[in-house]
């Protein structure tokens, strides 16, 4: 019995299939494909699943497309993850519930199932999102900023006289504008992780194990003064722990 697990994000789309202690990740960038051609490329050959849990913060047409797809490939229903006032052992205190993100929550579940320690979960996609949870299992809020590709973005696009530019973050002694930006938002963004991480730890009253995912957050945990665990899979890792209590 395999379950497909689909995490459908901004640009990304990432899924796993998981049963008979397999688990077979894979990712593609989707943006400006054809999503059926694209599903055609890289779910073309996979094995009928038995169930699909999904979550999606994608534009709607887009969802409507995969799932359009699945059903005329597999007939099978998803079940889409959103967020809950509780589900399995995470407390959401959001004042709407349903507001928050499909893929924070998902995430959350994950992070839950790694420790039963109060943790952030730092997800570094298109945007920054960094949350925490008490070791209760309550989760206690967060925040969201743009993430690296975006400040570089809205850099070249709201400035004139810097423009869209390739440079090298290596030194915050930069003497060419285009390793000026390409530092400065990294380190910056950096910093800006560490801070957020500093404040909610002194609201918390707590030491956060941080778990980090998403597709820069190679990159940025390697200039974070803190030790962090990488888990490029964590929302993944969440929807596992909803489809497995979906088969009880």
């Amino acid at each position: 019995m395999m379950h497909l697990l689909v995490d459908l994000g901004n640009s990304r789309l990432k899924w796993a299939q998981q049963g008979s202690g397999q688990w077979l990740p894979g990712a593609t960038l989707y943006r400006d494909r054809n999503i059926a051609e694209l599903l055609d490329e890289v779910w073309g050959r996979l094995p009928a699943p038995t169930a699909i849990v999904m979550t999606s913060v994608a534009p709607d047409e887009t969802r409507r497309a995969l799932e359009q797809w699945i059903r005329n490939r597999w007939a099978v229903t998803v079940h889409r993850v959103q967020a809950q006032r509780q589900q399995l052992d995470v407390v959401n205190t959001y004042h709407d519930p349903t507001a928050l993100g499909a893929d924070r929550w998902a995430a959350l579940l994950g992070a839950r199932g790694l420790t039963p320690r109060a943790c952030a979960v730092v997800d570094c996609g298109t945007a920054v999102t960094l949350d925490a949870l008490s070791a209760e299992g309550v989760f206690a809020g967060g925040v969201i900023f743009p993430g690296l590709r975006l400040l570089r973005q809205s850099l070249g696009a709201g400035t004139a006289g810097i423009g869209s530019m390739e440079g090298n973050d290596a030194s915050c002694l930069a003497r060419v504008t285009a390793d000026g930006v390409a530092a400065g938002t990294l380190f910056g963004l950096a910093g800006a992780i560490e801070r957020c991480l500093h404040e909610q730890e002194q609201a918390l009253g707590e030491t956060l194990e941080v778990f980090m995912t998403g597709g820069d957050a190679a990159l940025l945990a390697l200039h974070l003064a803190r030790p962090v665990l990488e888990v490029s899979d964590l929302v993944l890792k969440g929807l596992a722990r909803v489809s497995e209590e979906l088969i009880k």
